[in-house]
């Protein structure tokens, strides 16, 4: 039985985690962490049944051998110390934060507008997107979780730019359901700002998650520089993402091509669906569940000026999105089944 400490249980990721570990037959919470709400326990907390004691992160790190790994769901740039400490003792880090996904630290700095503080720890991570990085993961002992919005992204186009069919610009309009920004007291967040409204935030290349995109679709067929354009949303929902991408394909790609391409790159992917002609991903093909849904719809021909097909890809942004991607990169680092605790 392996043994986990999480770092930043109070906040949605870490209390996701802490549900998907009651269901995994081989891990167990050793300790929570809470920098608000140490000394009380995480059922005074969180409606929920677990009277696991919140200790400080201080506490945590002291009692870091009594756990084989570390969870960290703290706020971007919180990380960076927690994760050089953690990886002083030996014990296995899988950050989900932004802190460590990105391999150059002059990007990291652009785009989160701080300096980061531990370059040097930054090559020693393994972008933990499970389906195209599976072999890097496997045993890793330092790992950066992908964010919410460039999974579904980039599991949505990586058969393409891999094909080198994906086209220099890419137009992404993404919805997010609210537990995406944490759990936070913004009133952007409120019920009565967000119930029955829909609000566009940081549209066009201003969202720092495009440098996920950026990092892991050009990289995968060196012809190509692909340029995005980013427009996140924030959808009324408790949960989930929902991404809708339009692109071009080189002439002569039909979409007999594209699904054949689909089918064979994720042959085998336990959390990846795609779905037949004729059918459109929405996010209860997804909620509550590690799977990405995803959808390939033909955009209008009689357009030669327009795009040429429309991706939708789906996820829930607190499992595939964050937690159960965690759980996942955890199955494969130690060698177990990577369905492991998952639906």
């Amino acid at each position: 039985m392996y043994r986990a400490g999480i770092a930043g249980a109070t906040g949605y990721t870490g209390i996701e985690l802490v549900q998907l570990i009651q269901r995994h037959p081989q891990l167990e919470v050793a300790w929570v962490t809470s920098e608000s709400s140490a000394g009380k326990l995480l059922s005074d907390v969180h409606a929920a049944p677990y009277d696991y004691p919140l200790i400080s992160l201080e506490e945590g790190m002291k009692r870091a051998a009594d756990v084989d790994v570390v969870f960290l769901c703290l706020p971007h740039a919180a990380s960076i110390e927690p994760v050089r400490a953690f990886q002083a003792t030996g014990v296995r880090v899988i950050d989900l934060s932004a802190d460590f996904r990105l391999t150059d630290a002059k990007i990291y700095e652009r785009w989160y507008n701080t300096p980061h503080t531990a370059p040097d720890l930054l090559d020693q991570f393994v972008y933990g997107l499970c389906e195209i990085n599976r072999a890097q993961i496997s045993g890793a002992r330092l790992i950066a979780n992908p964010g919410c919005y460039p999974t579904s992204v980039n599991l949505g186009l990586y058969p393409l730019a891999k094909a080198g069919w994906l086209s220099d610009q890419v137009i992404v309009d993404s919805k997010s359901g609210i537990s995406g920004a944490g759990r936070q007291t913004k009133l952007l967040y409120s019920f009565a700002e967000a119930n029955e409204n829909f609000t566009p935030y940081n549209i066009g290349v201003r969202h720092r998650h495009i440098a996920e995109m950026e990092q892991v679709l050009n990289r995968v067929n060196g012809q190509h520089e692909h340029r995005f354009i980013f427009s996140p949303h924030l959808l009324p929902v408790n949960r989930g993402i929902l991404s809708t991408i339009y692109l071009s394909v080189p002439a002569g790609v039909t979409e007999q091509m594209i699904r054949d391409l689909y089918t064979e790159t994720y042959a085998g992917e336990p959390f990846i669906h795609l779905l037949p002609a004729g059918q459109i991903a929405t996010l209860r093909h997804t909620s509550h569940t590690n799977r990405v849904a995803i959808s390939i719809t033909p955009a209008d021909p009689t357009q030669p000026d327009g795009p040429d097909y429309i991706i939708v890809a789906t996820l829930d942004n607190l499992v595939k999105g964050a937690s159960g991607q965690a759980i996942q990169n955890f199955n494969i680092a130690v060698g177990l089944d990577e369905t492991t605790g998952l639906l």
